[in-house]
């Protein structure tokens, strides 16, 4: 289930970045379309092509996202071939807009033009949804529960993998439970995962992680950097703002 108040906060800031990107080209005119009106003109057709891009490419990305994730498949070998996809559809719609507003378009840009300017345009707003994405996603840096008492993010394992959670890290719009005997995906922001971890004693070590105390069983110099070494072989990465509550709270002894 999405976590529906993050899902609306989500989408409400990415069609904004998209009104705000359509109302910045409409100004500038790419693509030559400064051109070929008065700028009120131009700036209705590009709020309309940005939104409409959006919204289609949100909807794809939200669905097969998650569903790559639970495969296995990483995003390199499936979002390219997605947007090249997606791309004639939003070529068709885009180019019949622009041909209401401007009737001689037709003749002047061809649809092989009109595919690789609208690639262009898909490839903006995946960067604007990454962007969106690690905003909302992002966590407030400080200890991993804002309250005590019962640890509802227990609810969220399977019976397979126990209740002896070590670790929570983030990944997109999903969070990944780590435990002695596994981990799982959950779809849910870090803040709120955070908000669910009760009394289960442990702290935030980075803007994408959160660990267990008991789950700690070492600690890694990589130069500058650290890590934390938990049960189970995994390791944590520690942001360099973090260090000296690290070190305060005991986690990193005298180092």
């Amino acid at each position: 289930m999405t976590e529906t108040s993050d899902t609306a906060r989500g989408w409400a800031i990415e069609l904004a970045a998209c009104l705000a990107t359509g109302v910045l080209l409409g100004v500038i005119g790419p693509f030559g379309s400064y051109l070929n009106d008065v700028l009120i003109i131009r700036v209705a057709y590009w709020v309309i092509v940005f939104l409409s891009c959006g919204v289609a490419l949100g909807l794809v990305v939200r669905i097969l996202a998650p569903r790559a994730r639970q495969a296995g498949v990483p995003t390199w070998a499936w979002a390219p071939a997605m947007v090249l996809a997606i791309a004639f559809p939003l070529a068709g719609f885009t180019r019949l807009v622009a041909v209401a507003f401007w009737p001689a378009i037709r003749e002047r840009v061809g649809v092989v033009d009109w595919y690789g300017q609208t690639l262009l345009i898909c490839l903006v707003y995946l960067a604007l949804h990454a962007v969106v994405a690690r905003r909302t996603g992002r966590p407030e840096p400080q200890r991993g529960e804002t309250g005590s008492g019962d640890p509802r993010i227990l609810r969220h394992l399977p019976p397979r993998l126990g209740s002896d959670l070590l670790c929570l890290s983030m990944e997109d719009h999903y969070v990944r439970l780590h435990t002695a005997g596994g981990s799982v995906l959950v779809l849910m922001s870090l803040s709120r995962a955070l908000r669910e971890l009760g009394d289960i004693d442990g702290l935030q070590v980075h803007r994408s992680w959160w660990v267990a105390r008991h789950a700690v069983t070492g600690v890694i110099e990589d130069g500058r950097k650290l890590r934390l070494r938990l049960k189970g072989g995994l390791e944590a990465p520690v942001s360099r703002a973090s260090v000296a509550r690290l070190r305060e709270a005991g986690w990193l002894d005298a180092r």
